[in-house]
């Protein structure tokens, strides 16, 4: 189950589980949609995948037991361990390489 990351790891710029915003690598890694365009130009700088929205979980129970209300979502942030300099080389390296190919 996805754990729904309450930040950008990238800004830190607040993403809550309703997000329109959010942007998710097959790691979970989350990100807002303004850094994949502008800085990461769809390049996940923890494991170089690409990004997807991330879905939306349900607020209201209309499946019994299935609900933001049952699986909420994660509360702790996470940040990038890696640099600006760092991300900008890495990204710079791999960003012209469609992600199906990475």
């Amino acid at each position: 189950m996805l754990e729904l990351r309450p930040n950008c790891e990238y800004c830190d710029k607040d993403l809550p589980s309703t997000s329109m915003e959010a942007r998710i690598c097959t790691y979970e890694c989350t990100f807002c949609a303004a850094c994949i365009e502008t800085v990461l130009h769809n390049v996940c700088p923890n494991c170089d995948g690409g990004f997807v929205p991330r879905p939306i979980r349900p607020s209201i129970d209309r499946r019994q037991g299935v609900s933001l209300m049952h699986q909420p979502a994660s509360t702790q942030r996470v940040h990038l361990k890696y640099s600006t300099e760092e991300i900008k080389a890495f990204v710079a390296g791999v960003k012209d390489i469609a992600p199906e190919h990475r």
